[in-house]
């Protein structure tokens, strides 16, 4: 599983011309699943993201989560995050997990965001060609892999 974090001052997904979900302040997470993905890697990922300090303190120091802040998360699903190219110009995105093991993984994800920040996670729409807007703020942004944890 793979996600880019972005720190946004806001965010949105358009599809088809009409608004689908917007935030104010928050991340904007790209999320990218592969076929061996699994609970354990939602896990983590919800509580690593849970606890990521980058969000700027009285001091202005990148000292705060999204909770000490009140932010929100908007999670666009993007199986492109998983692309090889290794060979040639054309990538390939035979990693990425078909649509019945990433849909689940997916909506498992959000509703983990959920629970860890104790919000409404907001969402696009799992395999829409989706317009998403954003305004990183910084800019700030983080990746991470959870085949790549220690």
């Amino acid at each position: 599983m793979r996600v880019v974090i972005q720190r946004v001052k806001h965010a949105s997904v358009t599809i088809e011309g009409k608004l689908k979900s917007q935030i104010a302040q928050g991340y904007l997470i790209l999320l990218g699943i592969e076929e061996a993905d699994n609970t354990e890697d939602i896990e983590w990922l919800g509580r690593k993201i849970q606890g990521l300090r980058v969000f700027d303190d009285e001091n202005g120091v990148m000292n705060r989560s999204i909770i000490d802040i009140d932010g929100e998360i908007l999670v666009v699903s993007q199986f492109t995050l998983m692309a090889s190219y290794k060979k040639g110009n054309r990538p390939s995105y035979i990693r990425a997990a078909g649509h019945a093991t990433a849909i689940p993984l997916y909506e498992e994800f959000c509703k983990k965001l959920e629970e860890l920040i104790n919000k409404e996670v907001k969402t696009g729409e799992f395999g829409a060609d989706m317009k998403v807007e954003l305004l990183n703020d910084g800019p700030v942004t983080i990746c991470m892999d959870t085949k790549n944890k220690e």
